[in-house]
């Protein structure tokens, strides 16, 4: 049921101090004090103060004094309080709730509850507040004045103002393939620590290119208040894969470029976009102008879509967001669609996503969960099957993913309309959703979004709540930046997915004898094709050979570590771009997987690292993105971390002292091991735990690997008995995946 509106004016008023803005991520004290209204609050009534479920500020707690986050609460008349805190006390999305129950006495009107979030009477640090921006972060109280547990919202809330902080790095992108004679443009931002944007940068930067670049100045400069730099108008007549650097006036390195291919001509261009996420109408933060804002002008994406719960949006809200998209779309700069998350509870299908060609469409919703309005309850497709059959006419296309409920894409698929699976998301990474499509033998590509809740489509920073990876990105490999265009290479599977990377990806098969190209899954009947001799990602054929060239072009900003050449379950290598001889003191100790499929996925890794008889000369972390997790070097040998993963991975990076002396030993909860420093070498050594792919891998990494591209081809054998999903995963030392969409071959 929705709170209470009885007389909301008579339940009396809130302030917080200090008011303004504050940086995002830092500790604070407020003070919020509640001056009962007319009701007063009888015995046993309570306040809730409630924050959203994207929130990520501090954990309040009640008993250390001297710690962060140290809430008291105290009543101008003596009362006696009693003060809990629960992540899902109130209805979302403000789930996150400080309970405070007059168990002793009652307040009459003008009576005060005084509540120090941080507070630092004692010593304590403050409240470390959330670590992304937002205008108007709300400390929204409800009260309880009648002691029903019936409570009213404040008519007006007590709200500060969350900025970005300075910045700690700096980030040039670069469209990711270029042809010669077209102009493109380079984009440049600063990061604060926790992945904000920031508008505090103040330096004057040199621009460096590795081959030619017409308009390219020699030297840009970051105003305090701007939260990008945008170079246009450039161009290059020469092939190549050009990288752009940021040094600064001692010519060190400030940032890299994503790389960007120069070529004479393509048919297809691929367009970088977050196809996923949710802004403060629904379940996360700022508003969905500031969501298609951000997407475009901070984390610089060619396509967004707004993905709202939909038993959250109201017909008022979807009408918005047509709006919105019909709005922001404009070829050849940015491009949205209409766009809703068919958020089904998982035993009747678990979450789909919903991508329309035009607006003014239905929204088929599971539930009116939360909304009141039931005059098109009709309308509503409680099911996954439900889902596809409402939308069997419908100008779309959908894809699965996992969030808090997971797609059960075993119950329920259309081969039609569903054309792809998300593998990784700020969730966490699950490559598991594309092993269910193949066990069933459906035909999909591989994305990767965000599905992001803090307001940062493209950019999309975990911070420090239950968010366990960076937010993914897919690339749109597309005839034309237009709505049309881009839905083409969504249909056809030709696409890949990074966790946030900007990388060149390529994958192809080239034949010996003439294949048949279908122009969709032949299975839906009578679908056009073609002979070629070359198919490339999505693509789906029939060929006569035993046997195929499968080539693989990788370019990234980092070094590659490794490649997965499978086809579909199987791997079929894990290429390393280096050998054995090429290994030095360099090791990485990776921790990664999932307890589960469902909600409580979580993986503890807490623990340390210790070595006997060496010393650690250096530590690195790898995708450590929550920084109140500690991972410090305790000891010259020992090294101490709290860490936990949700499908991905985690670990770090060490360099020795000696080569292959003395003993390496890991003790978490989960995985207890000892191991001769000389037995790391190229080839992992793997500690299982259960759950899904829950284990520490450790191996051992030339002490600079220089392989940032790679091109390799592979005779691959075809299997008979099944389609052959030929594609590949792609492990960055920057801590990075990404995957292309399988090439499905049908042997005959």
């Amino acid at each position: 049921m929705p709170h209470s509106t009885y007389l909301p004016e008579r339940m009396g008023s809130a302030v917080v101090e200090p008011n303004g803005s504050f940086e995002a991520g830092s500790h604070q004290e407020f003070i919020l004090t509640y001056t009962a209204g007319y009701f007063g609050i009888d015995d046993t009534g309570s306040l809730k103060i409630v924050h959203r479920f994207a929130s990520d500020m501090g954990r309040p707690q009640f008993d250390d004094s001297g710690a962060a986050n140290y809430v008291t609460a105290e009543a101008s008349n003596g009362a006696v309080l009693h003060l809990e805190y629960d992540m899902k006390r109130n209805i979302r999305p403000w789930d996150k709730t400080l309970y405070i129950k007059v168990v002793r006495g009652f307040l009459r009107e003008g009576d005060q509850i005084v509540v120090r979030f941080g507070d630092r009477r004692q010593g304590s640090p403050g409240m470390r507040i959330q670590t992304f921006c937002e205008a108007t972060f709300e400390f929204k109280v409800l009260v309880d004045a009648i002691a029903t547990y019936n409570y009213v919202e404040l008519p007006r809330q007590p709200e500060i103002s969350i900025v970005p902080g300075p910045p700690v790095l700096y980030k040039a992108i670069l469209p990711t393939l270029q042809r010669l004679g077209e102009t493109f443009r380079l984009c440049l931002k600063g990061e604060d620590r926790w992945g904000n944007p920031s508008n505090l940068c103040q330096a004057k930067l040199n621009l460096r290119a590795n081959m030619p670049v017409g308009a390219l100045p020699d030297s840009i400069s970051f105003d305090k208040g701007q939260f990008a730099f945008i170079v246009e108008g450039l161009s290059t007549d020469q092939c190549g894969d050009l990288i752009i650097e940021l040094v600064d006036s001692d010519a060190n390195l400030i940032a890299k470029s994503n790389p960007c291919r120069c070529v004479k001509d393509s048919a297809l261009l691929p367009y970088w976009g977050d196809l996923h996420g949710q802004s403060e109408e629904t379940i996360g933060t700022n508003s969905a102008r500031d969501f298609y804002e951000f997407a475009r002008d901070k984390a610089f994406l060619d396509i967004c879509v707004h993905q709202g719960n939909d038993f959250q949006i109201t017909n008022e809200f979807w009408q918005w967001l047509n709006e919105l998209s019909s709005e922001f779309t404009e070829d050849d700069r940015f491009v949205v669609f209409p766009g809703w998350e068919w958020s089904g509870n998982t035993g009747l299908g678990g979450d789909r996503n919903v991508l329309h060609m035009h607006e003014g469409r239905q929204i088929h919703r599971s539930s009116h969960a939360l909304v009141d309005d039931l005059s098109d309850i009709d309308t509503d497709a409680n099911s996954a099957a439900d889902l596809f059959e409402a939308l069997k006419d419908e100008d779309c296309t959908v894809f699965a993913h996992i969030g808090g409920r997971y797609a059960d894409i075993k119950i329920a698929h259309d081969q039609r309309i569903e054309k792809g699976v998300e593998v990784h998301s700020a969730w966490g990474t699950f490559e598991w959703l594309v092993q269910d499509a193949f066990e069933q033998g459906y035909r999909v590509g591989i994305l990767s979004n965000s599905d992001g809740h803090k307001g940062r489509p493209g950019a999309s920073h975990p911070g420090s709540t239950k968010f366990g990876a960076y937010g993914g990105l897919t690339c749109v490999l597309a005839p034309a930046f237009t709505r049309t265009g881009i839905m083409q290479g969504l249909r056809k599977r030709h696409h890949y997915g990074t966790t946030g990377s900007r990388v060149i990806l390529d994958t192809r098969v080239n034949f010996d004898a003439e294949a048949t190209l279908f122009e969709d899954d032949p299975r839906l009947g009578n679908i056009d094709s073609e002979p070629v001799r070359q198919a490339m990602m999505g693509d789906i054929l029939h060929t006569a050979q035993a046997q195929v060239r499968f080539s693989i072009d990788v370019h990234s900003a980092a070094p590659i570590e490794r490649i997965d050449i499978r086809n579909g379950l199987d791997t079929l290598e894990v290429f390393r771009p280096y050998d054995e001889t090429e290994l030095g003191r360099r090791i990485r100790v990776i921790w990664e997987g999932s307890e589960y499929r469902g909600r409580g996925r979580e993986t503890i890794w807490d623990g340390y690292a210790e070595l006997n008889d060496n010393r650690f000369v250096s530590l690195t972390p790898i995708n450590r993105f929550n920084l109140d997790r500690r991972f410090e070097q305790t000891e010259p040998g020992r090294v101490e971390w709290s860490a936990l993963t949700t499908g991905g991975f985690g670990g770090f990076e060490a360099i020795l002292q000696d080569l292959d002396k003395g003993k390496l030993k890991i003790e978490t909860d989960l995985i207890q091991q000892e191991i001769d420093v000389r037995d790391i070498g190229r080839d992992e050594l793997i500690f299982e735990n259960g759950g899904i792919e829950r284990r520490i891998r450790v191996f051992r990494l030339p002490e600079r690997n220089s392989h940032s591209v790679v091109k390799i081809e592979r005779e691959i054998s075809l299997r008979n008995d099944r389609d052959n999903a030929l594609y590949v995963r792609v492990t960055h030392e920057d801590g990075h995946y990404s995957w292309s969409s399988p090439i499905y071959l049908i042997q005959v």
